[in-house]
């Protein structure tokens, strides 16, 4: 298993997963939750997301194909969606809204904010490029970011100022944008072949 290990993919998959999942950006969503239903338990949201993101990186495929889906179509789908969160993220737009919520530790913040949609398909379409053990250890590596963003956003927004907040927003949508054009491009190709 250790002799998968390979720093370059653990790395690229956990630069996906940074941008899809979009921490920093979604600070001050973290923040106006945190006004509307109080405190945020940032352990439970993290492990949650986690928990999610792992199990559905396991399943995910089986579902697939119970439905009749092959993974190169559902990387393509993906890569349409991360299109167009990389839109929203460079052009400052929101194309999906979702309903204020009541609780904010699992849902809306561990599910759909941290491992949404986005995270779930980035999940099975990096099942098509890299070994499952380098993106465990992404999921990982970026589920302790994600806790440490939790814990400290106020302070991340005291220091970066919004205008911090929508430089690196911007840096990783533009980021996001090419991975999707380079993941629609390498399993598009692959349903023709």
């Amino acid at each position: 298993m250790f002799n998968l290990l390979n720093f370059r993919e653990v790395f690229t998959a956990g630069m996906v997963l940074f941008a899809v999942i979009d921490i920093i950006g979604n600070i001050p969503i973290i923040i106006d939750l945190r006004s509307k239903v109080g405190h945020i338990q940032s352990e439970k949201a993290s492990v949650v997301a986690g928990v999610i993101m792992i199990v559905f990186l396991f399943v995910g495929k089986e579902i697939l194909n119970l439905i009749g889906i092959d993974v190169n179509s559902f990387a393509v789908a993906g890569s349409l969606i991360l299109f167009f969160l990389a839109l929203e993220m460079i052009l400052g737009i929101s194309l999906y809204k979702d309903d204020a919520p009541e609780t904010a530790s699992i849902v809306p913040l561990a599910f759909p904010l941290i491992a949404g949609a986005g995270t779930m398909t980035s999940l099975v379409s990096l099942q098509a490029e890299f070994e499952m053990v380098n993106i465990i250890v992404a999921i990982i590596i970026n589920i302790i970011f994600v806790y440490l963003v939790l814990k400290s956003s106020a302070k991340i927004e005291r220091i970066l100022g919004s205008q911090g907040i929508n430089v690196i927003r911007k840096v990783f949508g533009v980021i996001l944008l090419a991975i999707a054009v380079k993941l629609f491009a390498e399993n598009i190709q692959n349903l023709f072949s």
